[in-house]
Protein backbone atom coordinates (compact mmCIF):
# COMPACT_ATOMS: atom_id res chain seq x y z
CA UNK A 1 0.00 0.00 0.00
CA UNK A 2 2.60 2.26 1.16
CA UNK A 3 4.61 1.35 -2.25
CA UNK A 4 1.65 2.05 -4.20
CA UNK A 5 1.15 5.63 -2.21
CA UNK A 6 4.49 6.62 -3.26
CA UNK A 7 4.73 5.24 -6.72
CA UNK A 8 1.69 7.49 -7.64
CA UNK A 9 3.28 10.59 -5.76
CA UNK A 10 6.47 10.15 -7.40
CA UNK A 11 5.86 8.32 -10.79
CA UNK A 12 2.72 10.22 -11.41
CA UNK A 13 4.63 13.37 -12.10
CA UNK A 14 7.74 11.85 -13.57
CA UNK A 15 5.82 10.53 -16.30
CA UNK A 16 3.69 13.64 -16.30
CA UNK A 17 7.23 15.92 -16.54
CA UNK A 18 9.60 13.44 -18.84
CA UNK A 19 7.03 11.26 -20.57
CA UNK A 20 8.91 8.55 -20.39
CA UNK A 21 9.09 5.76 -23.49
CA UNK A 22 9.19 2.27 -22.98
CA UNK A 23 9.93 -0.82 -25.00
CA UNK A 24 9.62 -4.74 -24.25
CA UNK A 25 7.09 -4.24 -21.35
CA UNK A 26 5.45 -7.47 -22.24
CA UNK A 27 8.99 -9.13 -21.31
CA UNK A 28 8.15 -8.73 -17.83
CA UNK A 29 6.27 -11.47 -16.09
CA UNK A 30 2.74 -11.30 -14.74
CA UNK A 31 3.63 -12.99 -11.53
CA UNK A 32 6.48 -14.62 -10.23
CA UNK A 33 9.86 -14.23 -9.61
CA UNK A 34 12.40 -12.38 -11.93
CA UNK A 35 15.73 -10.43 -11.98
CA UNK A 36 15.70 -7.16 -13.82
CA UNK A 37 19.44 -6.40 -14.78
CA UNK A 38 19.85 -3.07 -15.98
CA UNK A 39 22.60 -0.52 -16.99
CA UNK A 40 22.72 2.30 -14.65
CA UNK A 41 23.17 5.87 -15.70
CA UNK A 42 21.80 8.02 -13.53
CA UNK A 43 20.98 8.15 -10.09
CA UNK A 44 17.07 8.21 -11.63
CA UNK A 45 17.10 4.97 -13.00
CA UNK A 46 15.49 3.55 -9.84
CA UNK A 47 12.46 5.69 -9.99
CA UNK A 48 12.04 5.90 -13.92
CA UNK A 49 12.16 1.98 -14.02
CA UNK A 50 9.58 1.55 -11.15
CA UNK A 51 7.11 3.97 -12.25
CA UNK A 52 6.44 2.51 -16.06
CA UNK A 53 6.02 -0.97 -14.23
CA UNK A 54 2.88 -2.70 -13.01
CA UNK A 55 4.58 -4.77 -10.46
CA UNK A 56 6.48 -3.76 -7.15
CA UNK A 57 10.29 -3.76 -8.15
CA UNK A 58 12.92 -3.89 -5.03
CA UNK A 59 15.95 -2.27 -5.30
CA UNK A 60 19.09 -2.52 -3.01
CA UNK A 61 20.16 0.47 -1.00
CA UNK A 62 23.22 1.20 1.86
CA UNK A 63 21.53 0.44 4.76
CA UNK A 64 22.53 4.38 6.01
CA UNK A 65 19.42 5.27 4.96
CA UNK A 66 17.56 3.53 6.51
CA UNK A 67 19.32 4.38 10.03
CA UNK A 68 20.19 8.14 9.79
CA UNK A 69 18.89 10.30 12.54
CA UNK A 70 16.38 12.80 13.10
CA UNK A 71 14.03 14.45 11.32
CA UNK A 72 16.02 14.26 7.83
CA UNK A 73 16.76 11.04 8.30
CA UNK A 74 13.14 9.45 9.24
CA UNK A 75 12.18 11.08 5.76
CA UNK A 76 14.93 10.01 3.82
CA UNK A 77 14.14 5.78 5.32
CA UNK A 78 10.12 6.15 4.39
CA UNK A 79 11.46 7.55 0.72
CA UNK A 80 13.66 4.70 0.22
CA UNK A 81 11.23 2.28 1.38
CA UNK A 82 8.51 3.78 -0.43
CA UNK A 83 10.16 3.53 -3.20
CA UNK A 84 11.06 -0.20 -3.07
CA UNK A 85 14.50 0.43 -1.75
CA UNK A 86 15.99 -2.47 0.27
CA UNK A 87 18.76 -1.41 3.25
CA UNK A 88 21.44 -3.60 2.95
CA UNK A 89 24.24 -3.88 5.98
CA UNK A 90 27.47 -3.60 4.74
CA UNK A 91 29.14 -4.98 7.54
CA UNK A 92 30.29 -8.32 8.17
CA UNK A 93 32.79 -10.20 7.04
CA UNK A 94 31.59 -10.36 3.58
CA UNK A 95 30.29 -6.73 2.98
CA UNK A 96 27.93 -5.46 0.67
CA UNK A 97 28.13 -8.45 -1.35
CA UNK A 98 26.86 -11.13 0.12
CA UNK A 99 23.88 -8.76 2.29
CA UNK A 100 22.86 -8.18 -1.34
CA UNK A 101 22.99 -11.77 -2.64
CA UNK A 102 21.17 -12.60 0.37
CA UNK A 103 18.45 -10.24 0.39
CA UNK A 104 18.17 -10.52 -3.58
CA UNK A 105 17.33 -14.33 -3.03
CA UNK A 106 14.31 -13.35 -0.29
CA UNK A 107 13.15 -11.04 -2.57
CA UNK A 108 12.72 -13.69 -5.06
CA UNK A 109 11.66 -16.16 -2.89
CA UNK A 110 8.77 -14.25 -2.28
CA UNK A 111 7.82 -14.41 -6.15
CA UNK A 112 8.31 -10.72 -6.41
CA UNK A 113 10.93 -8.78 -9.16
CA UNK A 114 14.56 -7.91 -8.08
CA UNK A 115 16.12 -4.98 -9.18
CA UNK A 116 20.02 -5.53 -9.49
CA UNK A 117 22.53 -2.82 -11.45
CA UNK A 118 25.48 -5.52 -12.76
CA UNK A 119 28.03 -2.81 -13.07
CA UNK A 120 28.10 -1.97 -9.66
CA UNK A 121 27.76 1.70 -9.75
CA UNK A 122 26.76 4.47 -12.05
CA UNK A 123 28.53 4.91 -15.38
CA UNK A 124 30.69 7.64 -14.93
CA UNK A 125 31.00 8.49 -18.75
CA UNK A 126 27.41 7.04 -20.79
CA UNK A 127 29.34 4.37 -21.51
CA UNK A 128 28.51 0.31 -20.61
CA UNK A 129 31.33 -1.46 -18.22
CA UNK A 130 31.60 -4.83 -17.59
CA UNK A 131 29.40 -6.62 -14.92
CA UNK A 132 30.47 -7.73 -11.61
CA UNK A 133 29.37 -11.73 -11.29
CA UNK A 134 28.94 -11.87 -7.98
CA UNK A 135 25.88 -10.79 -7.57
CA UNK A 136 23.44 -10.90 -10.30
CA UNK A 137 24.99 -14.92 -11.14
CA UNK A 138 24.47 -15.90 -8.16
CA UNK A 139 21.62 -14.92 -7.35
CA UNK A 140 20.07 -16.16 -10.79
CA UNK A 141 21.86 -19.41 -10.47
CA UNK A 142 20.67 -20.03 -6.50
CA UNK A 143 17.11 -19.01 -7.43
CA UNK A 144 16.78 -20.08 -10.61
CA UNK A 145 14.38 -16.73 -11.29
CA UNK A 146 15.17 -15.73 -15.12
CA UNK A 147 17.21 -12.60 -16.22
CA UNK A 148 15.28 -9.76 -17.91
CA UNK A 149 18.09 -7.70 -19.33
CA UNK A 150 17.11 -3.84 -19.05
CA UNK A 151 18.50 -0.61 -21.16
CA UNK A 152 17.68 2.59 -19.64
CA UNK A 153 18.36 5.16 -22.41
CA UNK A 154 18.97 8.59 -21.52
CA UNK A 155 18.68 9.08 -17.76
CA UNK A 156 22.29 10.71 -17.62
CA UNK A 157 20.72 13.63 -19.76
CA UNK A 158 17.89 14.73 -17.45
CA UNK A 159 20.57 15.74 -14.41
CA UNK A 160 23.56 16.23 -15.69
CA UNK A 161 26.44 16.20 -13.17
CA UNK A 162 26.54 19.83 -11.78
CA UNK A 163 22.67 20.94 -12.66
CA UNK A 164 20.24 21.68 -10.04
CA UNK A 165 17.23 21.67 -12.10
CA UNK A 166 15.95 18.95 -14.07
CA UNK A 167 15.85 19.00 -18.44
CA UNK A 168 12.34 18.17 -18.96
CA UNK A 169 13.54 18.60 -22.59
CA UNK A 170 14.73 15.27 -22.44
CA UNK A 171 12.29 12.36 -23.11
CA UNK A 172 14.23 9.30 -21.45
CA UNK A 173 13.63 5.57 -22.29
CA UNK A 174 13.76 2.09 -21.69
CA UNK A 175 13.83 -1.35 -23.62
CA UNK A 176 13.05 -4.15 -22.22
CA UNK A 177 14.60 -7.31 -23.43
CA UNK A 178 13.07 -10.68 -23.38
CA UNK A 179 14.05 -13.01 -20.81
CA UNK A 180 16.74 -15.01 -19.96
CA UNK A 181 17.03 -18.33 -18.36
CA UNK A 182 19.95 -20.01 -16.52
CA UNK A 183 18.13 -23.05 -14.95
CA UNK A 184 21.25 -25.15 -17.19
CA UNK A 185 23.80 -23.65 -14.38
CA UNK A 186 21.63 -24.40 -11.28
CA UNK A 187 23.86 -25.18 -8.65
CA UNK A 188 26.79 -24.17 -9.94
CA UNK A 189 27.04 -20.98 -8.52
CA UNK A 190 30.28 -22.28 -7.03
CA UNK A 191 32.02 -22.10 -10.30
CA UNK A 192 33.77 -18.42 -10.82
CA UNK A 193 33.86 -19.19 -14.68
CA UNK A 194 29.95 -19.91 -15.04
CA UNK A 195 29.46 -16.85 -12.95
CA UNK A 196 31.40 -15.00 -15.23
CA UNK A 197 30.18 -16.69 -18.38
CA UNK A 198 26.29 -15.57 -17.14
CA UNK A 199 27.30 -11.82 -16.44
CA UNK A 200 29.02 -11.36 -19.81
CA UNK A 201 25.66 -13.10 -21.63
CA UNK A 202 23.82 -10.48 -19.36
CA UNK A 203 25.60 -7.59 -20.15
CA UNK A 204 25.86 -8.25 -23.87
CA UNK A 205 22.22 -8.13 -24.05
CA UNK A 206 22.09 -4.58 -22.51
CA UNK A 207 24.53 -3.38 -24.75
CA UNK A 208 22.66 -4.92 -27.96
CA UNK A 209 19.20 -2.81 -26.11
CA UNK A 210 20.78 0.21 -25.08
CA UNK A 211 23.26 0.90 -27.60
CA UNK A 212 26.12 1.77 -25.41
CA UNK A 213 29.90 1.24 -26.18
CA UNK A 214 30.96 -1.29 -24.24
CA UNK A 215 33.73 -1.25 -21.74
CA UNK A 216 35.45 -4.10 -20.83
CA UNK A 217 36.78 -2.76 -17.29
CA UNK A 218 34.67 -2.46 -14.48
CA UNK A 219 32.99 1.26 -13.66
CA UNK A 220 34.80 1.57 -10.18
CA UNK A 221 38.07 1.11 -11.98
CA UNK A 222 36.96 4.18 -14.53
CA UNK A 223 36.24 5.90 -12.47
CA UNK A 224 39.18 5.36 -10.45
CA UNK A 225 41.60 6.41 -13.51
CA UNK A 226 38.89 9.36 -14.46
CA UNK A 227 39.73 10.36 -10.84
CA UNK A 228 43.54 10.31 -11.10
CA UNK A 229 43.53 11.77 -14.59
CA UNK A 230 41.85 14.66 -12.97
CA UNK A 231 44.48 14.91 -10.22
CA UNK A 232 47.53 14.27 -12.51
CA UNK A 233 46.18 17.58 -14.97
CA UNK A 234 45.17 19.64 -11.63
CA UNK A 235 48.56 19.27 -10.62
CA UNK A 236 50.15 19.92 -14.25
CA UNK A 237 48.02 22.95 -14.78
CA UNK A 238 49.24 24.11 -11.53
CA UNK A 239 52.62 23.26 -11.86
CA UNK A 240 52.55 25.20 -15.15
CA UNK A 241 50.70 28.08 -13.24
CA UNK A 242 54.00 28.46 -11.24
CA UNK A 243 56.46 28.77 -13.79
CA UNK A 244 54.65 31.42 -15.43
CA UNK A 245 54.15 33.41 -12.44
CA UNK A 246 57.98 32.98 -11.61
CA UNK A 247 59.11 33.85 -14.93
CA UNK A 248 57.13 36.92 -14.82
CA UNK A 249 58.07 38.18 -11.24
CA UNK A 250 62.37 36.80 -12.92
CA UNK A 251 61.16 39.89 -15.48
CA UNK A 252 59.76 42.33 -13.18
CA UNK A 253 62.81 42.32 -11.15
CA UNK A 254 65.00 42.49 -13.83
CA UNK A 255 62.96 45.72 -14.99
CA UNK A 256 61.61 43.91 -18.50
CA UNK A 257 58.11 44.22 -19.05
CA UNK A 258 55.46 41.55 -17.74
CA UNK A 259 54.97 38.58 -20.29
CA UNK A 260 57.44 40.01 -23.12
Amino acid sequence: MFYGAMKLAIGSPLKLAFRPWVEGIENIPKEGPAILASNHLSFSDSFFLPAMLDRPVTFIAKAEYFTSPGVKGKLTAAFFKGVGQLPVDRSGARGAGEAAINSGIQVLERGELFGIYPEGTRSPDGRLYRGKPGGLARVALASGAPVIPVAMIDTEKVQPPGKVLPKVSVRPGIRIGKPLDFSRYHGMEGDRFILRSVTDEVMYEIMKLSGQEYVDIYATAAKRQIAEEAKRQAELEKSERAEREAAEKALQDKGGPAGS
